[in-house]
């Protein structure tokens, strides 16, 4: 369960919470979330769509091979062994699982990498007309 703690009934909950599993005992996970802005999802997606136009390979593609595993793995290859063989699998992780700043992280190698291996410019956030250009492009020709 999520509580927004600068809201005084959550933090009321919250220690109501924490006070029932602290006199019953049980084994508890506390973590603080810091989600990234729907702005920073949407200018996300929108470089990551014009990478892909821009090179012919699928949306989900250049997301996982190039954004995640080869840009990014530190933040989004999470190792786990296989149960029946043993072996080392790499599942990447969901870009909604990550913090804001490591998600600008992450921006900032992909676009680095964008420019100086493939030689594609990907606009900066603030470049709002190109950014808009690559909505039109995109919807104009069915890219998702």
């Amino acid at each position: 369960m999520k509580y927004n703690l600068s809201i005084r009934t959550d933090q009321e909950r919250f220690k109501r919470r924490c006070n029932e599993l602290y006199k019953a005992g049980k084994v508890v996970e506390l973590t603080s979330t810091e989600k990234r802005s729907l702005n920073q999802n949407k200018y996300l997606h929108l470089i990551l769509t014009w990478f892909a136009m821009e090179t012919g390979y699928s949306m989900n593609f250049v997301k996982v091979e190039y954004f995640k595993k080869l840009c990014n793995p530190d933040i989004f290859c999470v190792e786990r062994v296989c149960k029946f063989t043993g072996q080392i699998l790499t599942d990447p992780k969901s870009s909604a699982d990550c913090t804001t700043s490591e998600l600008i992280t992450a921006i900032e190698r992909f676009r680095n990498w964008s420019q100086e291996a493939a030689g594609i410019y990907l606009p900066e956030p603030n470049e709002r007309d190109f950014l808009q250009q690559i909505e039109i492009e995109a919807s104009r020709n069915n890219f998702h």
